[in-house]
Parts: C-alpha cells; sequence; structure tokens
C-alpha cells in the first residue's frame, strides 16, 4: 500500500489491507492474528496473544513489524519469530513459534452482508470508519473503529466483512488451548478489542504517525 498523507497534513498514514481474527479459547488464552496481504511493509502476518494471567505478547515476522506495531499497541513481551498462516477452503493454520492454531469460518453474519453492500472505496476511507464507531459500540460492545494508538497515533478501522468462527483446536508451548470461547475478558492491546463472539473481519486499517 502507498503512504498518503491528508490534505494540509504533514502527517503520513500507513495503509494495512486484511483479515483480523479474534478468538477466544476454555483455557483463557485469546488470540488476535492479523493477516495482511498488502502493507507498507510488504504481505506479513502478526499475532498479538493475551494469556489467561493478563500477559500481553506480541508475535511479528521482522524486526521492523515488531517495532511498528509495539508502538502502537501495548505488549508486556515482544518476540520475532516467523509467523506462518495457510487458508484453505476456509480453514486456517496458523504457526508462530510456541502456538499452533487451526480454525474454520462459519457463515457470513448479518452484519457481514450489510459491510460487504458497502462501496469498497467508501468502506476503506477513515472518515467511513468515524461514522460507523458509534454503531459499532451498541452492536458489538468493545469495539471500536477509531480512537488513539500509542506514540501519539491514531487509527481508523474500515471493515468490508465478518464472518462468525465455528472451530478452533490449538496448543501453546505444548499445552492444550481447549475449546473455542467467547473473547472473555477483553483484550487489551489498545483502545478496543475484537468482538465478543470469535469472528473473522475483513478490514483495513489506517494508522495516522
Amino acid at each position: 500500500m502507498k503512504r498518503m498523507l491528508r490534505a494540509g497534513s504533514h502527517r503520513p498514514r500507513l495503509c494495512f489491507d486484511g483479515w483480523i481474527a479474534g478468538l477466544g479459547t476454555a483455557s483463557g488464552t485469546r488470540i488476535v492474528l492479523g493477516h495482511w496481504p498488502r502493507s507498507p511493509f510488504g504481505p506479513f502476518s502478526d499475532v498479538m496473544l493475551e494469556r489467561g494471567d493478563g500477559e500481553r505478547l506480541l508475535f511479528a515476522p521482522t524486526r521492523r513489524t515488531a517495532e511498528f506495531v509495539s508502538d502502537t499497541y501495548h505488549f508486556d513481551t515482544v518476540r520475532v519469530l516467523p509467523v506462518d498462516v495457510a487458508v484453505l477452503a476456509g480453514t486456517w493454520t496458523v504457526t508462530a513459534g510456541p502456538l499452533h492454531l487451526r480454525f474454520a469460518t462459519g457463515r457470513r453474519t448479518l452484519l457481514g452482508h450489510l459491510l460487504r453492500a458497502v462501496p469498497g472505496p467508501l468502506a476503506r476511507r477513515p472518515v467511513w470508519a468515524a461514522v460507523t464507531d458509534g454503531i459499532a459500540r451498541t452492536l458489538l460492545p468493545g469495539v471500536r473503529t477509531r480512537g488513539s494508538a500509542g506514540g501519539g497515533r491514531r487509527e481508523w478501522y474500515g471493515a468490508q466483512d465478518l464472518l462468525s468462527i465455528r472451530d478452533l483446536s490449538g496448543t501453546y508451548d505444548g499445552e492444550d488451548l481447549g475449546a473455542l470461547a467467547p473473547v472473555e475478558p477483553p483484550v487489551r492491546f489498545g483502545f478496543g478489542s475484537v468482538p465478543h463472539r470469535p469472528a473473522l473481519t475483513r478490514v483495513t486499517t489506517t494508522v495516522e504517525m
């Protein structure tokens, strides 16, 4: 994606286009996967993970992406390691150091159908994220589509689709994470969480530096 400037501003905006999966597990570990086929850093994926004891971890594939994400969100531990994501027929397989994860997407939600009806160029604009922020707070408690990020940055999420997640299996450091569960309590990486019900969101994220 290209770096863009707001009219009359010298603050660059970086755009990340891809998917965000929010998952809870019976063990209490909550996981946020970012899968970005298009980004200022090239294609990459990252994992934000909050353990049942509250420890927040970031797994990112390069030092550059790790520094950018950790400057934007809040973590107790940051690890640079390969994050491999494979998608086949609605099944996602994720390997990131000690984390091995597989989940399957289900039906498109009613909100997903509504999001798909919004023209793509509009859905990707920060002004649309500002309009939808109040709607998101009402329909998806804990979810925000705009807010202040770390390092004085601002951030907007332009959602374009929403799929349910219906199945999950995984291990962390060889221990079973347990069955799929709500994302409860909400994750604490940034100004908002992911939907309470595990879901996969098609999204364009814009970060103003």
